[in-house]
């Protein structure tokens, strides 16, 4: 992000209304690769490619706040790998780390691993130190930390159904694992601001969050959050397009001010039921919409939405989750058209 972006959205979290309103996407493998003509494989292996690519689509809409910026990753590898996860990288299809807890009691005895040097995650931060002077030099900073939630990582590491399960079978070992991956994220977050003296966000991304009830999220997901988002930064950032309606009025007192969420809670119920506490970045439908619509249906969309949202205030208009594959350049402008009016 830019300066202009970055001092827009302090703006927009401490209330004030732009005008017109700001339009962000949160953007990386499953779109950026597809977008420009190329291969995930080799968008997230080659430096020179994966810098190229994000210095297109911020020139191409440059008045667009991509979310967190020249984002470096690895899918879902990122994380996994520290953990001694078996990464699989296909041509042209989203990487996967393959679980390494079979059962709950080994889930007990997971190491803690070393952020600066295990797993992918020194090439995730070499990237970044390479291409820092190189985004500086067209206006753009290294502005969030960024990690999955320890949920979410622990799920990976797991496997979905498995860590939902032992939550209610085996929630002693669940705890230990969710704390060795919490102070793991901790450290790899305190790392990251340490290496980037220009990040003054954290973004976590934890979809886990929407596939538990309330009181399931306040025991496993509610004190581990809490712990990641003590960092003293101005901007908080969470997202999980999974349901959200049962933890959704913790966020603002675990200390988050901007979410994305999905599509299924209209932006005034997030309002309502958070006591308007958050900053919405959100939300036509991303894959049925965004991706799959014509560029007509993306105006339509747009505008029922800032017709149905009551309050634009602490808004930014997006689609509901990260930016799907096959999104084109035509429905972005068709989008972009629509937010101006």
């Amino acid at each position: 992000m830019t300066d202009k972006h970055w001092n827009d959205l302090l703006a927009v979290l401490r209330g004030e209304r732009l005008a017109p309103l700001p339009v962000g996407f949160i953007i990386d493998s499953p779109w950026l690769p597809g977008w420009a003509g190329h291969v995930i494989r080799d968008y997230i292996t080659g430096d020179d490619l994966w810098f190229e690519l994000n210095r297109r689509v911020v020139e191409t809409f440059p008045d667009v706040w991509f979310l967190p910026g020249f984002w470096s990753e690895f899918g879902m590898c990122t994380e996994p790998s520290a953990f001694g996860a078996r990464c699989r990288f296909p041509r042209d299809e989203f990487p996967f780390a393959e679980k390494i807890i079979v059962t709950p009691e080994q889930a007990a005895d997971v190491k803690e691993p070393e952020p600066a040097t295990d797993g992918l995650l020194p090439f995730m931060l070499n990237r970044l130190k390479w291409a820092r002077p190189r985004m500086e030099d067209i206006g753009h900073k290294v502005r969030f930390s960024v990690s999955r939630g320890p949920l979410n990582v622990a799920s990976f590491l797991m496997g979905t159904t498995e860590f939902l399960m032992a939550l209610k079978t085996d929630p002693e070992p669940m705890h230990r694992l969710l704390r060795t991956v919490t102070n793991f994220l901790r450290r790899w977050h305190a790392l990251q601001i340490e290496m980037f003296p220009s990040i003054q966000g954290i973004m976590i991304l934890d979809d886990m969050v929407g596939f538990m009830g309330e009181e399931d999220f306040v025991e496993f997901g509610l004190p581990y959050l809490r712990e990641l988002y003590t960092v003293e930064l101005p901007v908080k950032f969470f997202h999980n397009d999974a349901p959200c309606e049962k933890s959704l009025k913790y966020y603002p007192d675990i200390g988050i001010n901007l979410f994305n969420p999905g599509i299924q809670s209209t932006i005034n119920d997030i309002k309502r039921l958070s006591g308007n506490r958050l900053t919405v970045l959100g939300g036509i439908p991303p894959r049925d919409v965004l991706a799959a619509g014509t560029p007509d249906d993306v105006r339509s969309a747009v505008r029922r939405q800032l017709a149905e949202t009551t309050d634009h205030c602490r808004l930014i208009l997006s689609c509901g989750g990260g930016m799907p594959p096959g999104v084109t350049t035509a429905n972005l402008c068709a989008f972009l058209d629509a937010a101006r009016l």
